[in-house]
């Protein structure tokens, strides 16, 4: 795959998680089970989710089109 591609796949990735933030999959209403470690439901869905944003902003800094190759 070309960095082009990679860029479009990034893009198209954070719109998604985005997406997914405000429906029930995430932030469901009046639900706090299952637990992880003793944090809710939504919270650890949060952080994973924070997890999954970092590492496609990672990704997408390497493959951006205007990056400039050293």
């Amino acid at each position: 795959m070309n960095k082009e591609t990679l860029w479009k796949l990034c893009c198209a990735a954070v719109i998604l998680v985005a997406i997914l933030t405000f429906t029930p999959v995430i932030t469901p209403s009046g639900r706090y089970q299952p637990q992880l470690m003793g944090m809710p439901y939504t919270l650890w869905m949060g952080i994973l989710q924070a997890i999954v944003l970092v590492g496609i902003t990672y990704l997408g800094t390497l493959v951006h089109p205007g990056r400039k190759n050293d």
